[in-house]
């Protein structure tokens, strides 16, 4: 019974926070969509991009289910935090597309899966890689959706 209420809950909070971070886009300018937020480059636009990117490894990679999307361009994915602003070259409009597309993945592993399901997150250090939906789903929302800002 748990496990049925806390997956609808955790799923609910993760597409609220989806959308809520899309509104944060809406009526702005591109000078404000893409304007430099943080010491680090960071804009609204970008944070789209690296919530995506997110989504896409977390729940696809993890639960060795490789998204349809085609892979982000590799400086997406690039250490230097450059998934964290969107250059002049990257329009809003293929962001959101890529951030739509890519949510529908992950809501399509998370509707298939149990929240036990086993996954494995290579990024993590050992013994900690080894990991279930429960836990990712956990870590998506505390660490990439900004549902307040």
């Amino acid at each position: 019974m748990i496990g049925g209420f806390a997956e609808g809950h955790l799923h609910g909070r993760l597409r609220r926070d989806r959308e809520t971070l899309l509104r944060k886009l809406d009526g702005l300018s591109e000078y404000d969509a893409r304007r430099p937020l943080t010491a680090t480059g960071t804009n609204l636009l970008g944070l789209v991009k690296h919530v995506a990117t997110v989504e896409a490894r977390y729940f696809g990679e993890v639960f060795d289910r490789p998204s349809p999307e085609p892979e982000p361009p590799p400086r997406w994915q690039d250490s230097d935090g450059s998934d964290l602003w969107a250059a002049e070259h990257e329009t809003r409009d293929r962001i959101t597309e890529f951030y739509r597309r890519t949510r529908e993945h992950s809501d399509a592993t998370i509707d298939e899966l149990p929240l036990d399901a086993p996954g494995h997150v290579p990024w993590w250090p050992e013994p900690h890689a080894d990991t279930n939906l429960f836990a990712v789903l956990v870590h998506v929302l505390g660490d990439s959706i900004p549902s307040r800002a």
